[in-house]
């Protein structure tokens, strides 16, 4: 791998190399949206950084002694580690690499001293299973050498700042796994800034979400103001609301090229930052990004001389389809556009919009009296004793179940955050910093009160309702108790979206209702879901982000049992996770330019011109340039479930072009102990024709069908996955008829000859009525990602009565 990679030559799948922030960036550039030049300075570069100064060892046996529950020992590790990164040099070859990029991305600009902004993106980063919102560092308009090599390094030793290496240690990433390059991308000076949810970050309802400010985002993103906030929705562009807010600052660029902090003229302070017409042009932008992503992104934009540019893009983590868990109505409230100078108030707005009231005014609502209002960030109830936070310095005084009251959060706080059963801030909006992670961690959260840290005072009891947007003062009658996100072992309760039962009151359906799952550290929380099991377990995950080295690599070196221990580790927690509901893991399914991204890959991978349909899936178990590979994952599932018990761990075959090679397949399978029983059960995805219109011959072979819409549609339609434009145009649509007659064939024929037939592609996540054509044809089970379950198993179960009453109505006429 370089040490230097050019936008133009990155795309999505390229996270191993330049990143989350940096593969997204490539992907948008490709896709022909508005995002500024850049280029990336590759994870191998910072490998080569961390072998050549000869401080790797160092640096990773300082950070195995991390207490990361005790803020003195998380910020110690963190003090010394960084200390080592600042006192290192860069190696010489690296740093002409690095400055060599920096000038000719000046003279694509004709500027030698081009400003850029240095943006960390690690390797682990912007998955859609983890935000990593706000964990590493960016530094804006950088403009001399000697700053950029020194920024260049402290993105690298912001990979162990106290709020990374906590963050890492809660999702269940390994340290010494996870590498970070750094984007550097030419600074946009903009007049207009903000963060985009493409579609509604909590509910995931199509509405686009947007925030805007006047000058540079970094205000909006770490929370410092309270911007406005518009809601387009996402089919119409049509603005639904907008909340008007007051800023008197902004940050923007002086004339000597430095970010500096600027008062805003009295006549600013209280307009629409974004005017109409930019406001859906910012949102016809996001629906083409969550188009081309087939899922909700969060966007950083700007505006620049009237030309809107992009400078990041990441999955949303955080959507939960749940109805409010506020057990207290707001007040009633009304108003198409709101003016917010510490009150406002707007009921049709999907965040309760009101702002801070009057703490001395007697005002009472239902059972008790409202202390403050601001915004929904992160839904729930939350009940504790109030503790202010005024410096980062006072983390240690937040106890489990304490109400955390801050000016705003920072990245620093998230192991205090961890803590608090709910967290309310004077500032930032429902895209900042704290709404992010507490969405993410399930804590009740409310931002944009203005004056929370002067009107909560540290001991007083208080109710935080964010499903509304309210505090209340004491306890609430009627609200109660149970324990949640936050709170074990404290006296406070917190009642977060995933807080109670997540199965209390969800529906019985005869059509199961499964998910899909890649990381298998989350599959200990997701288990709690009410689903019947997992249908599609991911391989390539493990491969790709804890073994990362080809496995002939690995055959070749005599060390074939680190790719087999690897696997057996995360399979196995996910079948333990789950049992006995099955586990039903494709085996790998990665195309040859992934392969070749893997360590020693280059030596084993042809380089293919369309990779998505070349040497793929089953094609590489039977080739005896991959088969012995094959057996390693097959070693490492009979030992899952001859070692260690684990026997709901099934097995499903991806993109399977002939029956011959099937047969092939189930007979190496065979000789090495998988043979298909009751507890032992074997499928196949359905994403090609062959497996539809050789669905009886497969179904001889198998024991059920999975299908991959993404894959079958883009191969009956022959339109490219990827392609934006063709799927503007319509072409690529899993509803065509083309593509639902298929379907529809499969489900007949396999029924008939005693197979099951599920689904695994995005569709039903997507279209309502595509799950109800999917019921209606006798599906037997549909598998979706886990944000969308509970919504999916309500859907299903409304379509299965409406089924069984138009049947019941037809009896009656008869």
């Amino acid at each position: 791998m370089p040490n230097i990679l050019w936008i133009q030559e990155i795309t999505k799948d390229d996270i191993p190399k330049v990143g989350g922030k940096g593969a997204n960036l490539g992907e948008m550039f490709k896709a022909n949206l508005p995002v500024p030049q850049a280029f990336s300075i590759t994870a191998e570069a910072y490998w080569k950084f961390l072998k050549d100064a000869e401080i790797k060892d160092k640096i990773y046996g300082i950070i195995k002694n991390v207490n990361v529950d005790d803020d003195k020992s998380l910020n110690s590790v963190s003090q010394d580690i960084r200390q080592i990164f600042s006192e290192t040099n860069i190696p010489w070859d690296l740093e002409i690499d690095i400055l060599n990029a920096y000038k000719e991305l000046g003279q694509r600009h004709n500027n030698e001293n081009e400003s850029v902004a240095v943006r960390s993106s690690a390797t682990a980063e912007d998955l859609p299973e983890a935000s990593f919102a706000g964990q590493q560092e960016t530094f804006l308009n950088i403009h001399v050498e000697n700053d950029l090599l020194r920024r260049v390094k402290d993105c690298w030793s912001s990979l162990f700042t106290p709020r990374a290496i906590f963050y890492r240690e809660k999702q269940g990433f390994d340290h010494s796994k996870v590498a970070l390059a750094v984007v550097v991308q030419r600074m946009v000076n903009s007049e207009v800034s903000g963060v985009m949810f493409t579609s509604d970050p909590i509910s995931g309802e199509p509405m686009v979400l947007i925030e805007s400010g006047f000058g540079l985002g970094e205000a909006i993103v770490g929370g410092e103001i309270i911007p406005d906030t518009y809601h387009v929705d996402q089919e119409t562009l049509q603005i639904k609301d907008k909340l008007i807010s007051t800023q008197t600052w902004m940050y923007t660029k002086d004339s000597a090229g430095n970010t500096v902090k600027v008062d805003l003229d009295q006549q600013l302070q209280k307009v629409q930052k974004l005017n109409n017409t930019n406001i859906m042009k910012v949102a016809k932008l996001g629906t083409s990004i969550e188009r081309h992503y087939q899922q909700p992104m969060d966007v950083e934009w700007c505006l620049e001389d009237d030309n809107l540019y992009i400078v990041q893009a990441r999955p949303v983590t955080t959507i939960k389809k749940v109805k409010s868990k506020s057990k207290i109505s707001a007040p009633e409230e009304s108003g198409e556009i709101v003016i917010i100078e510490g009150t406002s108030g707007n009921s049709e707005s999907p965040f309760i919009d009101g702002f801070a009231t009057d703490a001395n005014a007697d005002a009472e609502h239902g059972k008790g009296k409202i202390l403050l209002k601001g915004l929904s960030a992160s839904p729930g109830i939350a009940i504790g004793k109030v503790v202010n936070i005024l410096s980062i310095k006072e983390l240690d005084k937040v106890k489990k179940g304490d109400i955390l009251v801050t000016k705003m959060t920072t990245p620093d706080m998230v192991p205090a955050m961890q803590r608090a059963a709910g967290i309310v801030t004077n500032e930032g909006g429902t895209t900042c910093h704290a709404a992010i992670v507490s969405r993410e961690m399930e804590i009740p959260c409310i931002v944009g009160t203005v004056t929370a840290t002067d009107v909560l005072s540290d001991g007083m009891e208080v109710t935080v309702d964010a499903g509304v947007g309210i505090v209340y003062e004491g306890i609430q009658a009627g609200v109660k108790p149970s324990a949640g996100t936050g709170t074990a072992g404290g006296t406070g309760v917190g009642i977060g979206a995933g807080g109670d039962a997540q199965g209390a009151g969800v529906p019985v359906t005869g059509t199961k209702v499964l998910i899909n799952l890649g990381i298998p550290d989350a599959a200990e929380k997701h288990a709690a879901l009410p689903v019947q099991g997992i249908g599609l377990m991911r391989e390539e995950f493990i491969v790709g982000t804890y073994i990362k080295i080809h496995p002939n690599e690995l055959i070749a070196r005599g060390e074939p049992e680190k790719f087999v221990d690897a696997l057996v580790d995360g399979m196995a927690k996910v079948a333990r996770a789950f049992y006995p509901r099955p586990v039903i893991m494709r085996t790998s399914d990665f195309k040859t330019n992934e392969y070749r991204d893997l360590e020693g890959g280059e030596k084993y991978e042809p380089e293919e011109s369309n990779p998505m349909i070349g040497w793929r899936g089953c094609s590489r178990y039977v080739s005896p340039d991959y088969e012995e590979a094959f057996k390693l994952e097959l070693k490492a599932i009979k030992r899952i479930r001859n070692e260690q018990g684990l026997t709901n761990l099934w097995v499903m075959l991806p993109f399977v072009r002939s029956v011959d090679e099937a047969k092939k397949i189930i007979d190496i399978m065979h000789e090495n102990g998988l043979v298909r029983s009751n507890d032992f059960k074997i499928w196949i995805m359905a994403e090609i024709p062959s497996n539809i219109f050789m669905a009886d011959e497969f179904a001889k072979l198998v024991d059920g069908f999975s299908i991959g819409s993404n894959d079958l549609t883009q191969l009956i339609m022959g339109a490219d996955r990827d392609s934006t434009i063709l799927e503007k145009m319509g072409y690529f649509d899993e509803r065509n008829e083309a593509v639902t007659r298929a379907i529809a064939q499969l489900i007949d024929v396999a029924h008939r000859n005693g197979c099951t037939v599920s689904i695994c592609g995005q569709a039903p996540s997507k279209y309502p009525e595509f799950t109800e054509f999917l019921v209606r044809h006798g599906i037997d089970s549909i598998s979706v990602n886990p944000d969308k379950a509970l919504e999916t198993i309500k859907l299903v179960a409304r379509v299965e009565q409406k089924v069984m009453l138009e049947r019941l109505a037809e009896l009656v006429k008869k």
